[in-house]
């Protein structure tokens, strides 16, 4: 019965930190960022061309079939207008700040659970926490 009751009181903080991680301006503007690109139809089909692209290029490459020119060009051509357009920009400064978010949470709740307490500033080599723990860094 006390292991319900905990994970109960784990669930109920953890929803709190989910919470209060949504309740973040950054978060907000992140969010805002992914659905700016969600909503813009030339940003998508901009995202999937490159990436299609790509993949084409990395199996030829994985099959040891040379890559041309022409297709190099095409390739960086794409690129270049993707993030050339600013929602697009967004939308990978978005998904980089959520996934640095992701690992900073992360690494905190592993270092609580290799030290048995809270980590502080000091417990993390060169302060990897990042600055969304609350580690003060």
């Amino acid at each position: 019965m006390e292991i319900t009751i905990e994970q109960n009181a784990v669930v109920e903080k953890t929803r709190e930190l989910c919470q209060t991680i949504l309740d973040t301006p950054e978060f907000q503007h992140t969010r805002r960022a992914v659905e700016s690109f969600m909503s813009n139809e030339e940003a998508k089909t901009q995202y999937e061309s490159l990436a299609s692209k790509g993949e084409y290029l990395q199996h030829k490459q994985q099959q040891g079939l040379p890559l041309d020119g022409a297709e190099i060009n095409d390739y960086e051509a794409l690129r270049t207008a993707f993030l050339g357009n600013p929602i697009a920009r967004g939308f990978l400064d978005a998904q980089q700040a959520m996934h640095k978010m992701q690992e900073t949470v992360g690494r905190c709740v592993t270092k609580t659970f290799e030290l048995g307490r809270v980590p502080n500033a000091e417990d993390f080599d060169s302060g990897d926490c990042g600055p969304s723990c609350g580690c003060s860094h």
